[in-house]
């Protein structure tokens, strides 16, 4: 395998990220062509969402090939055109060949909700100490349980069950993986709900929860009918406001909403357009994000 090396002005990034695609690139990676010098600028942009750029000023464009003739050929393709007049060929270098298979699986390992609750993924042994586990392996869907919002919400049913309390009927909307869901059923709840307006997101849940031996329904939004007792969902801060009226709905008398994906400065936009409904508190708190929670 090879890799070219590419320098370019920011406005050339796209063109040339495309053409490098065009062209049979088995991946391509864009990084600041200045990290860790004083010129450094980094780009700035709201968790989840795209950054305010698409690139640096001064951009190094990664592509990997096959062979080092394919990697050549491109180069010299790339450099007849318009757009290459601004950029710069760095290097035209062989990788090394590794287990990438192995490499990416050293990236995640269990990962602790509590002392007796652990997300573990399949290649890893279960930690002596853990009495609930969720296996889980990275995936197309967000929540793997190494993200602040998703810890959260796991610790806050561990807790509510391990107190005593129950969850009841429970829906999970926005589901992604099915993390929440699962963790949901694992923690005794009687009933599981798990929505997604993606495709990938509600079949990867379906796998999860057959992979962890729970029963949860997973769907579109219309699959949610009637009222739950807990209702969670762990989005971002905007649509979490405009579902207010919707997530409300949902929360059975006496039930407990539960959000996650808010930053500590988005609270109290958060409790002002739930009041209408209900009352909003922050019930936990890690790395700038914030889990909130209302009884209704």
């Amino acid at each position: 395998m090879h890799e070219l090396s590419l320098l370019c002005p920011e406005d050339c990034v796209e063109s040339l990220s495309d053409a490098l695609q065009a062209l049979q690139a088995l991946s391509v990676s864009v990084e600041d062509a200045d990290a860790l010098t004083q010129d450094e600028k980094p780009l700035f942009g709201e968790p989840g969402m795209p950054a305010p750029r698409q690139a640096w000023q001064r951009s190094r464009v990664l592509a990997l090939f096959a062979t080092q003739g394919a990697a050549s050929e491109a180069a010299d393709v790339l450099m007849q055109q318009d757009f290459f007049v601004d950029c710069q060929l760095l290097g035209n270098t062989a990788v090394p060949d590794q287990d990438w298979v192995r490499l990416t699986q050293s990236q995640f390992t269990p990962v602790e909700i509590t002392p007796t609750f652990w997300i573990v993924p399949t290649w890893h042994e279960v930690p002596t100490q853990a009495q609930t586990i969720i296996r889980l392996d990275p995936g197309l869907a967000f929540g793997t349980g190494t993200h602040p919002t998703t810890r959260m919400c796991l610790r806050w049913m561990a807790l509510r069950t391990g107190q005593g309390g129950n969850l009841g009927r429970v829906l999970d909307y926005g589901c992604g993986s099915g993390i929440l869901a699962i963790g949901a059923a694992k923690l005794g709840a009687t009933e599981v709900d798990a929505v997604d307006i993606d495709a990938a997101a509600i079949e990867s849940t379906e796998l999860n929860a057959k992979a962890n031996g729970v029963s949860i329904r997973a769907g579109q939004s219309d699959l949610a009918q009637g009222h739950y007792q807990t209702v969670l969902a762990n989005i971002l801060a905007t649509p979490l406001k405009v579902l207010a009226p919707l997530l409300c709905a949902h929360v059975a008398a006496g039930g407990t909403l539960v959000l996650a994906g808010i930053l500590e400065r988005q609270a109290q936009e958060l409790t002002l357009a739930y009041a209408p409904y209900g009352k909003l508190s922050v019930a936990d708190s890690e790395d700038g994000w914030i889990l909130m929670t209302a009884s209704l």
